[in-house]
């Protein structure tokens, strides 16, 4: 959905410098997203409020943290020249998307292994190069994840599809233009888990003691008055995504995002 920016904020947003993200600062995930060509691309933000945030407030919310000086100034965008520079200006629409994070397991990965995408051993199965948007799909898992003729496709349902875990899976596995693809399963699955863990706060249900996600995740993009998308970049790519991860509780907005490619200008 996206919105006119006609609201006067009812929250203030703070931008909190120098926060580290622990997959970022991970030296194995660290090469093995540049490996992948994600790394140079790739940007994460924290940020906090002082309301209480509801779900049914998520336009106007977001709506308000476009308008925030604090986020003007401080919210990164890739430059023509390959650099990050503060995006400058406030949007005129915000377009959000809310995205399904129930997941509190990586066993959601487990049916690959039947299901002919992996051995037993953990090696992706090979297949004849085949092209998909400018990617080339050279083995059966990513040909799972991106095309609908793929034999394997239905091996996940549209919901499953929709789920945080299974997009984070997605977008390391696909990687961005020069790519090195992994042969095995696990350093996907490992890098998944790092950045799912990081990003979201989970809890246990005081009664069950089962894991229960806490966070709200959404899908955020940004237009100017002639709805040109101008963040996170003006290029449309399945590569290039925003996502912000609510903490109702100690209401920070983590941002993690990445431009397909470098430089969109």
């Amino acid at each position: 959905m996206a919105e006119s920016i006609d609201v006067k904020s009812k929250f203030t947003f703070r931008y909190l410098q120098g926060h580290e993200f622990n997959f970022l600062t991970n030296r194995n995930i660290k090469e093995l997203l540049q490996k992948w060509s994600m790394y140079e691309q790739m940007k994460t933000a924290l940020f906090n409020f002082d309301q209480q945030f509801q779900q049914y407030q998520k336009q106007d919310f977001f709506t308000a943290f476009f308008q925030s000086p604090e986020i003007i100034t401080n919210l990164k965008v890739l430059s023509s020249s390959g650099s990050w520079v503060p995006i400058g200006t406030s949007p005129s629409k915000i377009s959000v998307s809310q995205i399904s994070c129930s997941l509190t397991s990586m066993e959601f990965f487990d049916r690959l292994y039947s299901e002919g995408i992996v051995h037993e051993n953990g090696r992706i199965v090979k297949c004849f190069d085949e092209y998909y948007e400018n990617v080339i799909l050279s083995d059966e898992l990513r040909k799972m994840l991106l095309m609908e003729d793929s034999d394997h496709y239905t091996l996940y349902s549209k919901e499953e599809r929709s789920e945080f875990l299974f997009r984070i899976m997605q977008h390391l596995s696909i990687g961005g233009p020069i790519c090195q693809y992994e042969d095995d399963i696990q350093p996907y699955i490992d890098t998944a888990k790092a950045i799912y863990k990081d990003l979201l706060t989970v809890q246990r249900d005081k009664v069950t003691k089962k894991p229960f996600v806490t966070s709200f995740v959404y899908s955020l993009t940004a237009s100017d008055d002639e709805g040109n998308v101008i963040f996170p970049s003006k290029e449309n790519h399945h590569q290039t995504f925003c996502y912000a991860i609510v903490d109702p509780v100690k209401r920070y907005i983590k941002l993690w995002y990445c431009v397909n490619g470098g430089s969109p200008f």
